[in-house]
């Protein structure tokens, strides 16, 4: 485990010294790992009852792995235990609960339908998403404008394993006519989102806009995220299915904003770079 976890000042002794394994790793370091595990198990059994068909149940698991996805991260960073091992960890965990389940997943309910291409079309989501994390991993030390932070390259792996089963809610609210038709109809459906997870479209991810609220707008959000908690209970699939249609919608809204960010820092920056070579410029003769 050597350079998994950052390194603390102390001296171990006696036994501790003979044996540098048995060195103890803080707990707050194991607490975001944990998480991540929960979530892990969580995906591994939305794969089991998917292949035991109760569809209804897989699909509640990978909303609550995404939900822990979401969490595991934000405890590290509140715990100051983020580290390399958790970070790999994470990676792995991801492409399990967004890649292979909704794969899987999809491919019991419907996609079995039409065979080999059916299980194609899977295999292809689950290669895309395991790109689309690689490429995440490779891009965490980049730097970014300031102005790019608040949007994802592509479309982030808990958003399309949501979006990916939106027949499927679809159906888990007001029933489909199963057969060929819909497999089809399916599969050209998670195609689409497959390649927006590997696509460099520009998806907009609001990180800053949450980052404070008006002091007027803090009851009145209570009570929405009350209001869709309670939705969410007694109608889970609708909720999901709204959700699902709302996120696609803004997926042009991101890429609008961000070309139009784009335009306006070309533009501020410009004007500053022609300064610049300005000043540099020779002055001009006055003889």
């Amino acid at each position: 485990m050597a350079g998994l976890f950052p390194d603390y000042e102390h001296q171990p002794t006696g036994r501790l010294r003979r044996f540098p394994r048995l060195r103890q790793v803080p707990i707050r370091l194991v607490l975001p790992n944990v998480v991540t595990l929960i979530g892990l198990c969580a995906g591994l059994s939305a794969i089991r009852m998917a292949l035991d068909h109760r569809f209804e149940l897989a699909v509640y698991l990978i909303v609550f792995a995404a939900v822990l996805d979401g969490i595991d991260g934000r405890v590290a960073r509140w715990l100051k235990g983020t580290s390399k091992f958790g970070a790999e960890l994470d990676s792995l965990a991801d492409f399990v609960n967004f890649g292979v389940a909704p794969a899987i997943l999809l491919y019991a309910w419907t996609l079995d339908q039409i065979k080999s291409l059916g299980w194609i079309v899977a295999m292809l989501f689950a290669v895309a998403m395991s790109l689309r994390l690689a490429r995440f991993n490779s891009m965490i030390d980049v730097e970014k404008p300031a102005w790019q932070a608040d949007f994802f390259t592509g479309m982030p792996a808990p958003a399309g394993a949501m979006t990916v089963m939106l027949p499927l809610y679809v159906d888990l609210a007001f029933g489909l006519p199963m057969g060929v038709e819909l497999a089809v109809a399916t599969a050209l459906y998670m195609l689409v989102i497959t390649f927006l997870t590997v696509s460099t479209v520009p998806t907009y991810s609001g990180k800053k806009a949450g980052a404070r609220v008006p002091r007027e707008w803090v009851l009145p959000l209570m009570a929405f995220a009350a209001l869709v908690i309670a939705l969410m209970v007694s109608f889970p699939a609708e909720v999901m299915m709204v959700m699902t249609v709302i996120y696609l919608g803004l997926i042009p809204y991101g890429w609008v904003l961000y070309r139009r960010l784009e335009r306006e820092n070309r533009a501020s920056t410009v004007p500053r770079d022609a300064d610049k070579a300005g000043d540099d410029a020779p002055s001009p003769s006055t003889n």
